[in-house]
């Protein structure tokens, strides 16, 4: 460990730097005051010699641990600065965490405090679960045969239990268990064969230090050859396999703790040591769940709702929801099977409820039993009854990140439901949103959960909306708006009544309306359950049903607002903007959209939040020019120079500077995993690395190109050293690699060609879908001659992206459009017959292929052969579909995928075959 203090005004030079790097031996500390200004750890600017530290830190691999928290207070301006860093060798950094003290102990200088991590856990068991790596699954389909006179039970709930006991009793008796007991080496790498090699490797030691004899030495470095290399192996198949699962929707943090977890040296995060409440410490595991349970209960109960949307609450809940009669509806008919296993299909993983039952056992069920299970679900749906066991959660309280973990108010509750609910659920959702969608019923500015819709949708509407006001010299107001506690206390008959609007009846809305009901739940802290507490409104935590709800609820918010107002809703993220010359103009419109909002939202249950509602006021204009003033239930809309909106930093000036500047730091801090894991000798394999790599790091460069990569190109190049610093830890290159070789090595695109490719990905989308909001603005630019013009203007993305089209020369690409989706309940499924499948192509001779496929034929002579196959080279895309008496050719573009050129002659045989009458059935190969 060094610690050091360069005075501030001496200038250091680079080689000073870079030897005393090499004369550290690793693993090293080097802390103190560099007196090095960067944004990179938290500083507002960069000085030269931040610029130094962070060319230091980067090309010597090392990792920098500090946490953006302020380490220096300058008393004569009193302000704070990060000045103090900790940087590492990468094999330390699972180990210690990085913080700061609440006190200056009588300096200017904040102490650093590394705190070394321990397997701490407060409470001696964890939740029992099961080991489905060690599963025996035939066993468990042969033991679960549920049977449909297990439904045909008195009542619902009945047969519920009954099929939940037959689940929970196979998988008990075909698939093992957790002790619950925290194990003393806790490594997800350490198995049995380790163990019994450790226990062996000792015995030999013990031999050899009571009998040091040539033999027993002997024993005892192949006992120790042995563990090391079991050991290893065991290290590299865990990394492997954990690394094969990741994908780019996993956070950096889930891949910190599964890394350092691998290290043996994590704590169970969701354990809480104590609480302060009302003035006293509870350090008792289940009186501190009663005191999460009970602060959370309070929030979704009616008494958090103000006064006087109480008494109109009461006033409107006198009127009953009639959903009778239904019509024979539609969406109201029984499920069927393919509905179910789509739904099946789309489940993930997750955590059980407190059925116990998982996901992953319910899709390794025989057919029979998922039947039986279909054949439960449309008896709750035609009873329209919800089972009591359903209505029950699990929570676990999750800190969050950044706030006071002694106050039970700053826990995110994470609730566990049943996993047969949340089935039925999802295959409920399906049918509901077909309905909405099909009907034109959400707000075409809601993005929120939408098919063929994300954020992008509302981020660009906004940019492209200041684009236009800046090229006509005009400029554009817009509020961000922030709805607290809005899950938890959603008007849960406000629902009901807005189901009826929509003119839903029978099945769907009465499910819905059981569904609703008052939720129980419980908060687990480790493996102890506090006592149970009521959820009266607000969505149910957890179920998949409940953001779809919440969403039908918000609808109307947007709902009432002036001509001039245009707004973007993705859920319950909120954001208005009017564009004019006149400020006095803008404020008008804008503030009788306020008020409309906030008019709804107290007939509705929703509170807006003052502190977190902002007003940013995008202007290119360099003189003075007045800020309006805004005003929500009495206060004032605090003004900000930049915000955070979907993800994105929108700054007044719209450059994206800020957003990019934030953007590499979090991706250089992501880009420590890939430091650690390449210093081991199991996790820096090329395959690993690039993986963690373009599912951690390039993800968050991909996400909002089409939006903020109108930045200025030399703002962009901030961005290209993080890309560059990651390819080479991932391939192992030198540091004087040139950029084109690297690219060829790692198979990745340069940033800019990257950001082509993916603009014009989302173009295509657009261009595809024309009940898209911004379809016409995209595919027809408005103020092009504008733009052409003045062009110090950054253009919109439709010009943008036009050039790129012109470019590429790809302006006439064909795209085929967006078919509507057929009903949930229609089965569209296509049924294949491979009969090669089971067949290694490498190690398959032709001549077995052949008389297969002369067997296969043989057996289908009725049916007319067409056989289809499509190729790509470097400047040639071709399809094709041979009939017994004629081929239909073409040539595709030179952009298509060879997975375009596949599927192609297999809508070309498809068409011939719909469009001639043909008297025989017809058998389609591809090759």
């Amino acid at each position: 460990m060094l610690l050091v203090s360069p005075p501030p005004r001496v200038h250091i030079e680079k080689r000073h730097l870079e030897e005393l790097i090499l004369q550290l031996p690793s693993p090293f500390f080097l802390l103190g005051d560099f007196n090095s200004h960067n944004t990179l750890w938290g500083s507002t600017d960069t000085n030269p010699r931040g610029c130094q530290i962070e060319t230091l830190v980067e090309n010597h691999g090392l990792c920098l641990l500090n946490d953006n928290s302020y380490t220096h207070f300058h008393q004569a301006s009193q302000t704070f600065h990060t000045i103090d860093l900790a940087i590492c060798s990468p094999s330390l950094v699972p180990y210690w965490k990085f913080s700061t003290c609440t006190s200056l102990f009588n300096s200017d200088n904040i102490p650093i405090v590394l705190t070394y991590v321990k397997n701490d856990f407060p409470f001696p068991k964890r939740p029992v679960k099961y080991i489905f790596g060690k599963a025996d699954w035939p066993l468990f389909e042969s033991l679960c045969q549920l049977t449909p006179n297990m439904v045909d039970k008195d009542s619902i709930d009945v047969a519920v239990n009954t099929i939940t006991d037959c689940i929970i009793s196979s998988a008990d008796n075909s698939i093992p268990k957790t002790s619950g007991n925290i194990p003393k080496l806790c490594k997800p790498l350490w198995n049995t064969e380790c163990d019994t090699c450790q226990k062996t490797l000792e015995k030999a030691w013990y031999n050899f230090r009571r009998y040091p004899t040539t033999h027993n030495l002997i024993k005892f470095k192949k006992a120790r050859a042995k563990f090391r290399q079991i050991r290893k192996r065991s290290m590299n198949t865990t990394w492997c396999s954990y690394v094969n699962s990741i994908t780019r929707q996993v956070s950096s943090k889930i891949v910190w703790d599964k890394v350092r977890k691998i290290f043996g040296c994590y704590s169970d995060t969701q354990n809480i040591s104590f609480l302060n409440y009302n003035g006293q410490v509870i350090s008792d595991a289940k009186e501190i769940g009663n005191v999460i349970g009970q602060t959370l209960s309070e929030i979704s109960s009616e008494s958090s709702y103000p006064s006087d949307f109480i008494a109109f609450k009461k006033c409107e809940e006198q009127r009953s929801v009639d959903f009778l009669p239904s019509y024979a509806k539609d969406y109201n008919t029984t499920f069927s099977y393919h509905e179910m296993k789509d739904a099946l299909r789309k489940s993930n993983p997750t955590s059980p409820g407190p059925d116990q039952i998982h996901n992953n056992t319910l899709k390794h069920l025989g057919e029979s039993s998922l039947l039986t299970i279909l054949l439960l679900f449309n008896r709750i749906w035609q009873e329209r009854v919800f089972p009591l066991s359903w209505l029950k959660a699990i929570v676990v309280p999750i800190p969050k990140p950044g706030k006071d973990k002694q106050d039970p108010n700053n826990y995110r509750p994470i609730a566990l439901t049943s996993c047969l609910s949340k089935l039925l659920e999802r295959m409920v959702s399906a049918r509901l949103m077909h309905v909405l969608e099909t009907s034109k019923w959400f707000v075409p500015s809601q993005s929120g959960f939408r098919r063929r819709r994300n954020t992008i949708d509302n981020l660009l509407k906004l940019e492209m909306a200041i684009r236009e006001a800046f090229v006509r010299k005009k400029r554009l107001v817009s509020i961000f708006f922030d709805i607290e506690k809005a899950y938890d206390r959603t008007w849960r008959y406000g629902i009901l009544k807005d189901l009826s609007d929509i003119g839903l009846k029978g099945n769907l809305p009465l499910f819905i309306k059981n569904f609703l009901q008052t939720r129980i739940f419980q908060i687990r802290i480790g493996n102890i359950l506090s006592d149970n507490f009521n959820q009266q409104e607000g969505v149910p935590q957890g179920s998949v049903l409940s953001v779809l709800l919440f969403i039908i609820k918000i609808n109307g918010i947007v709902s009432k607002l002036p001509a001039y107002v245009n707004s973007t809703l993705f859920v319950d993220d909120i954001q208005i903007h009017c564009a004019g010359d006149d400020m006095g103009f803008i404020q008008r419109q804008l503030q009788t959209a306020i008020n409309n909002m906030t008019d709804w939202a107290s007939k509705n249950g929703f509170i807006f939040s003052p502190q977190k509602t902002v007003c940013m006021h995008f202007c290119r204009s360099r003189g003075l020019h007045p800020d309006p003033d805004f005003q929500l239930n009495g206060s004032p809309i605090p003004i900000v120079q930049e915000t955070k909106f979907l993800g994105i930093i929108f700054d007044t000036k719209l450059t994206f500077r800020s957003h990019i500047k934030h953007l590499k730091t979090k991706c250089i801090r992501t880009l420590n995993i890939m430091k650690v894991l390449s210093s081991t000798s199991w996790g820096a394999d090329k395959v690993s690395l690039m993986r963690i790599y373009r599912s951690l790091v390039r993800s968050k460069l991909d996400y909002g190109v089409p939006v903020y990569g109108s930045a200025a190109k030399s703002t962009l190049k901030m961005l290209d050293s993080v890309h560059h610093q990651g390819l080479r830890i991932a391939t192992g290159a030198f540091r004087i690699t040139p950029i084109p070789s690297l690219h060829a090595i790692s198979g990745e695109q340069s940033l800019e060609l990257r950001r082509y490719r993916l603009s014009l990905s989302y173009f295509y989308k657009i261009k595809s879908d024309e009940s898209h909001p911004q379809h016409y603005k995209v595919i027809n630019p408005i103020f092009v001659s504008l733009f052409s013009v003045r062009l110090s203007f950054t253009p919109t993305f439709g010009f943008r992206i036009g050039e790129i089209l012109r470019y590429f020369e790809i302006e006439d690409f064909p795209v085929v459009s967006n078919v509507e989706d057929p009903p949930p309940w229609k089965e569209t499924q296509l049924d294949f017959i491979d009969d090669f499948l089971h067949f290694v192509k490498p190690s398959t001779s032709d001549i077995v292929f052949q008389q297969h496929f002369y067997d296969h034929r043989q057996h289908y002579s009725d049916y007319i052969p067409i056989y289809t196959d499509g190729s790509k080279s470097d400047n040639h895309v071709g399809s094709a579909a041979v009939f017994p008496d004629s081929t239909i050719a073409e040539t595709l573009h030179p952009f298509c995928s060879v997975y375009t050129s596949e599927l192609y002659p297999i809508y070309l045989g498809l068409l011939k075959i719909s469009t001639l009458n043909f008297k025989k059935s017809h058998y389609l190969y591809r090759f």
